[in-house]
């Protein structure tokens, strides 16, 4: 390293500290985008930092103020400008453009948002299978409706989509306590707009959601199908956006692969960011599983290492498989090992799934049917029958969900499969079975259980 090299990083680094220790700043956004900052340059007149993406030059950028007053301070200078280039910018030479500031509105603040007040950046563990939507979350949490409306966040379930929607309804209500925010599914948003026209107050309820700051909208490919509804959705969508608020949505898949969507609603979707969020990487999973014990006020002493490393290894197909396993773990060393330290002979013994898994590509929704039917048994022809028996309708949405989940099939070919019900009342299994994981375990490590047999 030369000699300027070292004074450069040195400086920078007096920089970063100074206001890392102002606490200007929370530590998510410090770590996101100040972090992987540096100092190019350095006059008497000018200063060059350079920053690796997009988003972080906008926000260096609308943070000059400090950044310059923090540089001079430790410079013992007064007059030294600073500018921001992406690293490709720089070494292009592009002129620096500047970025229009925010205009923030004050509304009155909205009761219900839906949001989870447990569901934070703090507590949301980054790792590179998806440091890019938590990236564009953040930043859209930071300066709602001025980068990225809408984001659409996609991937298969049970990897954090959720958990990102409610960071930034929260992270927005703390920056700005008077933000209308609100957070919905879209089968609740459905049910909203049913309701709304059967009591002839579709009207008052569009000019509701007109209102909004932020719209946090969840699993938006259960509004597949519904015409009335995408009709309500596509004009709030347009008002929204017109007026430079913040949508966030969420999908299992990209917008153009979603049947049963009007072109014109995937055409706005995908007019703004599309992120992707994938299966987490061993270390990440490993991350997660320390902070879900951490959450459970569990000494992590009570595990060897090899035990969580066996877990982060083995089921790491989603965050929902990776809490099944910890909890069948903890269930099994409690009723049956009773010992106060779990090794790797108890996590084999607890994890023992009483048959051959069956390899993906042999799976239909016959073979589907006769695992989760053997689960909980019954006979497949209980599975399919009217019976609306609460034991026999569960097992049901929970074979329809495993179909749809794993199979991709249309709605009406899985309602066909399954004594010839419609694809409203398949779509209706599905949303139920996505709710009630969020918070039931219980169900998390059933499904958990079904999918090692079938998978």
């Amino acid at each position: 390293m030369s000699t300027l090299q070292f004074y450069l990083e040195d400086v920078w680094g007096n920089v970063k500290r100074s206001i890392k220790d102002s606490n200007h700043f929370d530590e998510p956004i410090y770590k996101t985008y100040f972090e992987e900052s540096r100092l190019a340059s350095l006059n008497d007149t000018k200063a060059i930092i350079l920053v690796p993406t997009y988003l972080q030059k906008i926000i260096l950028s609308e943070e000059m103020p400090i950044i310059s007053n923090t540089l001079n301070s430790v410079l013992e200078k007064e007059d030294i400008a600073c500018e921001i280039f992406l690293e490709s910018e720089f070494k292009e030479d592009i002129v620096h453009q500047e970025v229009q500031k925010p205009v923030v509105v004050q509304n009155k603040v909205l009761r219900n948002d839906g949001v989870n007040p447990q569901q934070t950046f703090d507590n949301f563990v980054v790792g590179p299978s998806n440091k890019e939507s938590h990236s564009a979350a953040l930043g859209c949490a930071y300066r709602p409706g001025q980068f990225y409306t809408p984001l659409f966040i996609y991937g298969n379930s049970g990897l954090g989509k959720t958990h990102l929607l409610n960071a930034i309804g929260n992270y927005i209500k703390k920056l700005n306590p008077n933000a209308k925010v609100l957070y919905t599914s879209s089968s609740d948003f459905v049910r909203k707009v049913a309701s709304t026209i059967a009591s002839g107050s579709i009207e008052v309820f569009k000019e509701e959601m007109y209102q909004l700051d932020v719209l946090l909208i969840d699993d938006i490919q259960f509004l597949a199908g519904k015409e009335k509804s995408h009709e309500i959705f596509f004009h709030i969508f347009n008002e929204l956006i017109y007026n430079r608020k913040q949508i966030v949505i969420t999908s299992d898949r990209l917008p153009t692969e979603i049947k049963g969507l009007e072109d014109r609603l995937i055409s706005r979707f995908s007019s703004g960011l599309s992120v992707g969020v994938d299966s987490p990487e061993f270390e990440t999973s490993l991350a997660i599983l320390e902070v879900k014990i951490k959450n459970e006020g569990i000494d992590m002493s009570l595990f060897d290492d090899d035990v969580l490393h066996y877990i982060a290894a083995n089921f790491s197909k989603d965050v929902r498989m990776l809490e099944g396993a910890l909890n069948r773990l903890l269930f099994y060393s409690i009723e049956f090992s009773r010992y106060e330290h779990i090794d790797i002979t108890i996590a084999m013994n607890a994890f023992k799934t009483g048959g051959e898994p069956i390899h993906s590509k042999d799976l239909d929704t016959r073979t589907i049917k006769r695992i989760v039917s053997d689960y909980y048994g019954l006979t497949q022809a209980q599975l399919v029958s009217k019976s609306r028996t609460k034991a026999i309708a569960n097992a049901r949405h929970i074979a329809i969900y495993l179909c749809r989940k794993h199979l991709d099939l249309p709605y009406n070919k899985i309602g066909e499969d399954f004594g010839g019900r419609d694809h409203s009342t398949i779509i209706n299994s599905c949303d139920k079975i996505e709710k009630l994981l969020k918070t039931d375990q219980l169900l998390a490590k059933a499904i958990y259980e079904i999918e090692n047999k079938i998978l």
